[in-house]
């Protein structure tokens, strides 16, 4: 199999979110809402535990009233917010305007760092005249994010779930990346770090290739292997 396009996921492969708690306390900053430092670190731990930080780990538990909502949380812009507001208003926290600021936050380019091989392995395939598109399961638009960072100059096409009205691993959402990069499916590798997700892109003939969410300091070279892979 000749790979001549890769499509990267979003969150957990080439950008990470910030922790909850530097999310929670800039917000409240912003909003001009003090609190002890103590009380600062036991909401975020519960909001991190209900799993209000998008792009951050599933809840521990998903409430039986969101369990449909959290099942398709990503096919549109309404749902993705509703859901996540939903699931932060679990903790009380000082001021209920901070559940709308709180998720506002998370799409900021500032809550987001790429992993630090990121810009590497995309120049590094721009060069190679290889075609990239970035295929997320999101309900907002991520294209900011790579530019404030500099590296939407890498990236081809997007296929983001909200827009289309799918999400993975749904087969569509691959299928149209490879489209719009004008190559079949066979020539795809599907870079995640969501087995069940991202390998839906198995089922179409991409191969796969998977990394590990972790935080961007412990995951200085993941990407790099997929270079190899071409």
């Amino acid at each position: 199999m000749t790979i001549r396009c890769v499509l990267f996921d979003f969150s957990g492969t080439l950008f990470r979110i910030e922790p909850a708690e530097c999310w929670l306390r800039t917000v409240l900053e912003a909003s001009g809402i003090t609190a002890p430092p103590a009380a600062v670190a036991r909401w975020a731990e519960e909001l991190e535990a209900a799993g209000a930080l998008p792009g951050g780990g599933a809840p521990r538990r998903v409430p039986e009233h969101l369990a449909e909502q959290w099942a398709t949380r990503d096919v549109t812009a309404d749902h993705h917010r509703t859901l996540y507001t939903a699931l932060a208003r679990q903790v009380e926290l000082p001021d209920p305007v901070l559940y709308d600021a709180l998720y506002d936050r998370h799409m900021t380019p500032e809550a987001w760092e790429p992993y630090p091989d990121a810009r590497e392995v995309l120049a590094a395939l721009r060069e190679r005249g290889v075609g990239v598109a970035v295929v997320s399961n999101i309900g907002w638009d991520l294209r900011p994010v790579f530019r404030a960072h500099g590296l939407d100059r890498f990236v081809d096409a997007y296929a983001l779930s909200y827009e289309h009205g799918v999400q993975k691993p749904d087969g569509w959402l691959f299928r149209t990346a490879c489209e719009a990069l004008g190559q079949e499916p066979r020539h795809a590798l599907m870079v995640g770090d969501d087995r069940y997700a991202d390998g839906g892109a198995a089922d179409i003939g991409c191969a796969v290739h998977f990394v590990d969410h972790l935080p961007a300091r412990e995951r200085p070279a993941a990407l790099r292997p997929v270079l190899d892979l071409l």
